[in-house]
């Protein structure tokens, strides 16, 4: 029998033939078209996606398209995107701070009234579903060459023990030695002063004087305006004896760089209004904050810039969600900002010595457990690149209950070129906690995203080897980390670097979306200015290709700890896990909400019942999706219900 090709093997010969008549004279092109064709053909057959999983870009439309800087998954299944000024001085000098809300149900976006600066805010899950928001930008950086008035931190001087004193903005310090004038920028509380006795003979021995920090800033521009030195200061506009009980020290007051300065206001994001409402200031302003949640409820605000451009000097601070008022702890603990700290199932913190940068080199960088009461702080030994944990990302691995965690990459202190690729694992219910290397990365990463999934792994994807992507650092690769084997495996690649201003979330769907990115530079010379990441990016996990998923029909919308609920499935037979999942708040690789909790599983007629720990602590009032997944770990659609 004579064999005659077909109609599209001859098409296939004649297009070989095309292509191999013009790869003499255009070689490297055709081949470069080749393979990106070849790889789109390769990252869509349906067994591929299967393995891999599979990348696919939002569709946002040109007037929803922000800096997404900050992002949080609501109970009503949308996620809050926010960019407040989104890092760009001109949006902040003309006030135009924006937050967008997408429905990955519906695929739609709204533009949110956005009454603040919180770029670099802190966020967290309160428990009524609500966001809360604290903190943000006051004023942006100027770079040293870029600053015209000299100025710095005046700390104010009060020894009066009977009275504070309050100095308005536009309050004139003069030097006694030096005869140059700053002006403060904003008012400022200085308490009074503390009358200190001997403990054993009850004496009086001095007082301790009250201290108020304030930004002030030379009358006029120029660097003979500066000061190279300290000196005290007299301030205009008192009387009595307050012209000799207050008083101002400063140090160096010169045209150096000046930092970013944080605001003290703080707002509650309502899912069902859809609008931010203002709730009472923190106590301290703060930029690159984080916020836990507590074991009662209330929120705990660690670290950030203050309104001078400083470390906040150790004042931790609580928000309680009935009163909406915040207090300080009375306890003084140093961080670098955006500190990585958990809720551990005792109640007590643990702070993972991941953290975004700023703060001395030496101070609140190791790792260990912290008890809020006591102020009693275990570090944790066996932290292999501990100088690199800037930029890490830290994960608490699924389930909940083992107090299992996962510190990936990071970077040196500041601009350092140094990166980890290490993984370390630290177990918090081992008699002595101890770091250990994990499995690594293929290179130092610095700002990975890692997102925990419903099939108890954990997505790690993104990042730099370099600071905010410099020399064309990017890292376009995606990991999946099993936890039980304790391994990766590499997935698809994303088609988008991600570096400075990135992070990820789950969606209900149990899918995965990545955002931002803030390239210093946007080529790999280092000599032109990056441009700021606007698209979105869709991970669809491996499980989601395995065809039929389970699905929970009906339930309760409120399960109590330590309660049963039933919910309604077609598959309950072959339901073999379930658990929930607290939904995200992210922003510089930082979310301390992340968390897995197993749940106790039974199946009943036309169904399952599942059953909620007891534990407060380990279970925090709140909005929850509870997934349900078969023997092959494909999931369900997540379920939101609510623990009271």
């Amino acid at each position: 029998m004579t064999y005659r090709p077909g109609r599209r093997t001859r098409r296939m010969a004649i297009s070989t033939a095309v292509v191999l008549a013009l790869a003499g004279a255009n070689g490297p092109w055709l081949y470069r078209v080749s393979s990106e064709r070849y790889r789109e053909y390769t990252i869509n057959k349906p067994g591929y996606k299967a393995a891999n999983g599979h990348w696919d870009f939002l569709d946002v439309p040109s007037e929803f398209r922000i800096n997404t800087i900050h992002a949080a998954l609501l109970h009503t299944g949308k996620v809050l995107l926010v960019a407040g000024s989104g890092n760009n001085q001109q949006n902040f000098d003309a006030k135009s701070f924006r937050s967008v809300l997408w429905d990955p149900g519906t695929g739609t976006f709204a533009n949110i009234p956005t009454p603040k600066d919180m770029f670099c805010s802190g966020h967290t899950q309160l428990p009524d579903g609500r966001l809360l928001i604290a903190g943000g930008t006051k004023r942006y950086e100027k770079l040293q060459g870029d600053v015209t008035k000299a100025g710095g931190l005046m700390v104010v001087h009060n020894e009066d023990p009977d009275k504070p004193v309050t100095l308005p903005a536009g309050t004139r310090f003069t030097g006694k030695e030096n005869g140059r004038t700053f002006v403060s920028k904003d008012p400022v509380l200085v308490e009074k002063a503390t009358k200190v006795f001997d403990r054993k003979t009850g004496a009086f021995l001095r007082n301790d004087p009250g201290l108020g920090r304030i930004y002030v800033e030379a009358q006029k521009s120029g660097r003979t305006y500066g000061t190279g030195a300290q000196d005290n200061y007299r301030i205009s506009g008192l009387s009595g004896s307050d012209t000799r009980n207050v008083y101002g020290i400063a140090q160096k007051l010169a045209l150096d760089k000046k930092d970013f300065q944080g605001i003290r206001e703080a707002f509650e994001f309502d899912p069902v209004a859809e609008k931010y409402i203002t709730v009472d200031p923190m106590n301290e302003a703060r930029w690159y904050p984080t916020l836990t949640t507590l074991k009662d409820g209330r929120v705990l605000a660690l670290s950030g810039l203050d309104e001078i451009g400083q470390i906040v000097p150790g004042k931790d601070e609580v928000y309680d969600p009935r009163t909406k008022k915040w207090a300080y702890t009375g306890i003084v603990r140093k961080f670098p900002t955006y500190p990585a700290v958990f809720l551990l199932n005792d109640g007590r913190l643990f702070y993972s010595g991941s953290n975004a940068g700023y703060g001395p080199a030496d101070v609140g960088r190791a790792p260990g457990v912290w008890d809020l009461a006591t102020n009693r702080f275990e570090e944790i030994p066996g932290l292999s690149d501990a100088r690199e944990m800037e930029t890490s990302a830290t994960v608490r691995l699924p389930p909940a209950q083992d107090e299992k965690f996962m510190v990936i990459g990071g970077g040196g202190v500041g601009e350092s070129d140094r990166s980890s690729e290490k993984s370390r694992l630290v177990d918090l219910k081992a008699a002595e906690p101890r770091f250990r290397d994990g499995p690594s990365l293929t290179e130092g990463t610095r700002y990975p995203s890692a997102s925990l999934l419903p099939d108890d792994s954990v997505l790690v994807t993104g990042g730099s080897s370099d600071y905010r992507g410099r020399g064309g650092s990017n890292i376009l690769q995606a990991r999946l980390y099993d936890a039980k084997t304790d391994t990766y495996r590499r997935v698809a690649d994303p088609q988008v670097g991600r570096n400075y201003h990135s992070g990820s979330l789950l969606l209900p769907d149990g899918r995965v979306m990545i955002f931002g990115s803030d390239s210093l530079y946007a080529d790999k010379a280092n000599t032109r200015l990056g441009i700021f990441e606007q698209r979105i990016e869709i991970y669809t996990p491996p499980y989601l290709y395995r065809g039929s998923r389970p699905e929970l029909t009906a339930g309760p919308k409120s399960i109590r700890r330590g309660g049963t609920a039933v919910f309604t499935t077609r598959q309950g037979p072959t339901i073999t896990s379930a658990k929930l999942m607290r939904p995200s708040a992210v922003t510089h690789v930082t979310d301390t909400d992340q968390r897995s909790v197993a749940l106790g599983l039974k199946r009943t007629a036309g169904g399952i019942a599942v059953t909620v720990p007891g534990n407060r602590a380990l279970v925090p009032s709140g909005w929850y999706m509870l997934f349900v997944a078969d023997a092959k770990g494909t999931p369900s659609k997540g379920t939101w219900v609510r623990v009271p």
